[in-house]
């Protein structure tokens, strides 16, 4: 370990830099940068740190620790703590990230609407933003709002988005003076270059046909082609959308959380244990042959037992059966909405600390300043197989196209 010497003790820094170790340059720069802090932090205390005098108005209480990224390598920083108030060094390191700080502008703009309770004020005082005014939290606001909106206004050029997913959270928000439920509707794609994209946000008084009609036409409106499969809960007006909007996409229901949890509701409870047994088998399939003919034998198992349950999984045969008609190497991605609820519990983590928001703004600056992190995550991340996607893109001409002219130069180019 490298014992940080004081930048005023000349002799020490001589000796240092007669040892030339290999990280000389990253120790200097940490015992100058933690100078300037400890000078920084020294004004608001009226008193150099150590000194005793009448003319101390606060106190040292510690530090905490935060890296920060150099040249030189990554710098552990000790940033002086008050006991009175709050120091932090921005002309150095930006606060924090941008979900980070719309967490704080959300929480600080209800605060000051007069919609705070102790929680609120417990957790404002422990991110360090109690000495915020009005103007901070509007030049924050506007920045942010800003950035939000070029997001969910963006061009959607990186098509074509083969698989799409969407889904709807619901938020509190205060309006006329009253507490309401709103719906945050949010969908992802598969971009032609195999990364995962967030595609769209907006806010609506329901998840109704309306809301989500008006949703999907605003993604075609800024570019939404070549979409082949949509991944969904079973909501009517979330599939007439789809219908209405993108023709020739499919439709698979979600098997998981959402057919699987309504199959339940209706089983008796004896026969749940089996019944989902038998669901499960049917995934576990080499092929698409082999799954829909697992699905024929439990559907004449049924028949006789439990006849409901036969002509209930019979109707819901073509929902959730249609990533059979793709690659199998892609089933796991697209057979169920598992991605879209791992993102919505990353929404959940940040927008249940807030609880009720002062408008739908907030929801909207919140929420979308999330989802713009996680796009950049994906966009260095693991990505789908070109190959894969081509052969998916090939699939729907193939089962769009009558047979005679599937495999015709002009079908493959269309």
């Amino acid at each position: 370990m490298t014992v940080t010497p004081n930048p005023n003790d000349l002799p020490a820094v001589l000796e240092q830099l007669q040892q030339a170790e290999p990280d000389l340059l990253r120790s200097m720069l940490t015992a100058f940068v933690q100078a300037l802090m400890s000078a920084d932090a020294d004004a608001p205390c009226g008193a150099e740190y150590g000194s005793r005098g009448p003319d101390r108005t606060n106190r040292r209480n510690g530090y905490r620790h935060r890296e920060w990224d150099t040249r030189a390598g990554t710098i552990e920083l000790a940033i002086p703590k008050l006991r009175e108030g709050s120091y932090f060094p921005d002309w150095l390191l930006e606060r924090r990230k941008r979900a980070e700080r719309a967490l704080i502008s959300v929480v600080a703009t209800s605060y000051l609407l007069g919609v705070s309770t102790r929680r609120m004020e417990k957790l404002v005082d422990q991110l360090g933003i109690t000495r915020l005014s009005k103007s901070q939290v509007s030049v924050m606001a506007k920045d942010l709002d800003a950035q939000v909106e070029a997001f969910r206004t963006r061009p959607l050029d990186a098509g074509p988005y083969t698989f799409i997913a969407a889904d709807a959270l619901t938020m509190k928000v205060r309006e006329a003076g009253r507490v309401v439920n709103v719906a945050c509707l949010v969908a992802t794609g598969v971009n032609a270059d195999g990364h995962r994209e967030i595609l769209g946000l907006d806010v609506c008084s329901a998840e109704s046909h309306a809301g989500w009609l008006t949703f999907f036409r605003g993604l075609t409106a800024r570019g939404l082609s070549g979409v082949s499969l949509v991944t969904s809960d079973a909501h009517p007006g979330l599939v007439a959308a789809v219908a209405a909007t993108l023709p020739g996409a499919s439709w698979q229901r979600c098997r998981t959380d959402h057919y699987a949890a309504y199959l339940m509701q209706v089983t008796p409870k004896s026969s749940w244990g089996w019944v989902k047994a038998l669901l499960h088998s049917v995934y576990d399939q080499p092929d698409a042959e082999a799954v829909h003919a697992q699905f024929d034998r439990i559907v004449d198992a049924l028949a006789d037992k439990l006849p409901a349950i036969a002509v209930h999984l019979e109707e819901a045969r073509a929902d959730i059966l249609a990533f059979t008609g793709y690659p199998k190497d892609l089933w796991r991605q697209i057979w169920s909405n598992n991605p879209n609820e791992r993102l919505n519990r990353e929404i959940r983590r940040r927008t249940d600390v807030v609880g009720i928001f002062p408008d739908r703004g907030s929801i909207l600056r919140l929420v979308g300043a999330v989802l713009a992190e996680q796009h950049d995550e994906w966009a260095e991340g693991r990505r789908f197989g070109l190959d894969i996607l081509a052969r998916s893109r090939l699939t729907k001409i193939n089962n769009d196209t009558p047979e005679s002219e599937a495999m015709t130069p002009a079908a493959l180019t269309a």
